[in-house]
């Protein structure tokens, strides 16, 4: 049986509701794997005649939260970020995204980006999904198309994000 977009918002909106805090997001990402690796509901939102780079395929009226599908045509490699007073969650369909989680040496202040080394490297593979927390800075890359479902704990296009730059 497959694992429909209705089914799956409702066992996201369940896990924050009885903890909107990190547990409630493992479980999250628990959902986003079953969703990346049910074909049917694949087929549906992220197959071939997908295109847009991100579409918001649900969005809850009271939480906020969003499901997304991302679809990367080609390489792309972007700067480290965080979300903002956000999470996200990113879970691999297809293609490998290498992420590289970064360490916080110096906060954003005054106008000016934080500094961050880099951490571990590591790859999202198809069916593997990853929790993002608020302030766990991250940055992915990726050497040719991928898709992912990703889910954000509000709208993040509607989010400040502060800017980080690589220390010397």
């Amino acid at each position: 049986m497959t694992y429909t977009l209705d089914q799956y918002s409702a066992d996201c909106r369940a896990a924050l509701l009885k903890d909107p805090g990190p547990a409630g997001r493992e479980l999250v990402r628990q959902y986003a794997e079953k969703a990346c690796t049910d074909a049917e509901f694949v087929a549906k939102y992220l197959g071939p005649d997908a295109e847009p780079e991100r579409k918001i395929l649900y969005e809850d009226p009271d939480l906020h939260f969003c499901i997304l599908a991302h679809v990367y045509k080609g390489a792309k490699n972007s700067s480290p970020h965080d979300h903002g007073p956000s999470w996200a969650v990113y879970s691999q369909v297809a293609g490998v995204t290498e992420m590289t989680d970064w360490k916080l040496i110096e906060k954003p202040a005054n106008g000016k980006p934080g500094k961050v080394v880099k951490g571990r490297t590591y790859n999202l593979t198809p069916g593997k999904a990853h929790v993002y927390n608020e302030g766990d800075v991250h940055s992915p890359r990726r050497e040719s198309e991928t898709r992912l479902i990703r889910i954000e704990g509000v709208d993040l296009t509607k989010v400040k994000r502060d800017k980080f730059e690589i220390a010397a």
